[in-house]
């Protein structure tokens, strides 16, 4: 029986979370609260024993900086860009390090 990595967790927990973001921006409210632990990502088992890699290692900060920016009630970007720069920062890594979501993935994107 197929066991998801802590991982695959965490990052199907994002997907989630990502979702609410965006119905909540549609919706025309301003998130205020990051929920998620995104340190995990630093610490959470892989699927792939190979481990992280360094190109991993800097989208991984990449999104957890422009995940916090979405919260940022005082920016002068617009949310939805903020929100869409954070989700085209997962479609980056998966780009490079785990393909199979990248269409899943795309539908987070507001249009």
């Amino acid at each position: 029986m197929y066991q998801p990595s802590e991982m695959a967790n965490l990052m199907n927990a994002m997907y989630a979370y990502n979702q609410q973001l965006k119905a909540q921006i549609v919706a025309g409210k301003t998130p205020t609260q990051l929920p998620l632990d995104l340190a995990k990502l630093h610490t959470a088992e892989m699927t792939d024993k190979n481990g992280r890699t360094p190109a991993w290692n800097s989208f991984v900060n990449v999104f957890i900086a422009s995940q916090q920016t979405i919260i940022d009630t005082i920016s002068n970007v617009d949310l939805k860009e903020r929100y869409n720069a954070s989700i085209n920062n997962c479609l980056g890594c998966h780009k490079t390090e785990c393909t199979g979501p990248i269409p899943k993935i795309k539908k987070l994107l507001i249009q």
